[in-house]
């Protein structure tokens, strides 16, 4: 049996589905299992061993060039691929309209939340089949539902395992003792002062720890410049592609960080991991696992 999944993005959403698959890749080891994922987080699905085969979107990208030929040659081609594998059962485990008409794309029976269950109501109708599923539960053990119903078992809830370990990676320069900043964020609301970073920093440091922080844009290059001027010991890792940070991350004592799609990994490696939830609910997103 070949099942696609489709959870496109965030990072953390993504993350969040790995349990999920784990139930699976146990409870039906007849399934061949593939993705459809954001192109910027292709590497992250890539760390999961049940995932053959990975189709790649790019709808953040397209959004911006809407009219242009490129685009449609890239949807066109995507439609082809998934069409050509020939899937027995799509999952749409994200409940949105574009997810859904992602979907549909591959012409095979879909499966999702249902309509009380769904993120957008407006998705069910391009399903196959709905499974009710309740929305006051966490992100993780809401899609552990959905694919258990999807595939005809029942997850064992009281087992968490993301089923991925961090990649390999070279540390030379950085002090084993580390402790990761992840102070970047998408969202404005979701930011944590600077100087209470600098606090942390150097609370960590008291305790013999070396910060690690790094950053990705313009704005998160300032923060991060501006701990390890007050916190002298910290190491800067600059702007480098997602498997590096993850092997860097991977490879850290303690991971402290924002409501990030990093500090959901962190989670999902087995690390122990701070998180600082400041505008969403934790209970329903928050980072799972053993130390966080």
């Amino acid at each position: 049996m070949k099942v696609l999944i489709v959870k496109t993005s965030s990072m953390g959403d993504v993350i969040h589905t790995f349990p999920a698959l784990q139930d699976a890749r146990r409870a039906r080891p007849d399934i061949a299992f593939a993705w459809c994922v954001e192109e910027a987080f292709a590497g992250i699905v890539a760390l999961h061993p049940a995932v053959g085969t990975i189709h790649t979107v790019a709808i953040r990208r397209w959004r911006k060039h809407l009219f242009d030929k490129a685009t449609w040659r890239e949807a066109t081609a995507l439609r082809r691929a998934l069409r050509a594998c020939r899937y027995d059962l799509v999952i749409d485990a994200q409940g949105l309209l574009k997810s859904a008409l992602v979907a549909r794309q591959a012409k095979a029976p879909i499966a999702g939340f249902d309509r009380s269950s769904a993120r957008e109501p407006s998705a069910t109708l391009l399903y196959d089949v709905g499974h009710a599923v309740p929305r006051n539960l966490h992100a993780i053990e809401r899609t552990r539902r959905l694919f258990g119903q999807a595939l005809g078992y029942r997850p064992d809830l009281s087992i968490l395992d993301s089923g991925i370990v961090p990649p390999p990676g070279n540390l030379t320069g950085i002090a084993g003792n580390t402790a990761f900043l992840l102070h970047g964020t998408s969202r404005e609301d979701k930011k944590w002062p600077v100087e209470d970073w600098i606090e942390t920093g150097r609370l960590l440091v008291e305790r013999g720890m070396t910060p690690v922080t790094t950053w990705s844009d313009e704005r998160e290059q300032a923060v991060a410049e501006a701990i390890a001027r007050a916190v002298p010991s910290t190491s800067i890792v600059p702007k480098s592609p997602l498997a590096d940070i993850a092997a860097i991350l991977g490879s850290s004592r303690l991971v402290i960080g924002a409501d990030t799609g990093l500090t959901h990994l962190a989670s999902a490696f087995g690390l122990p991991t701070v998180a600082v939830f400041l505008a969403t609910e934790p209970g329903l997103t928050g980072p799972r696992g053993p130390y966080a």
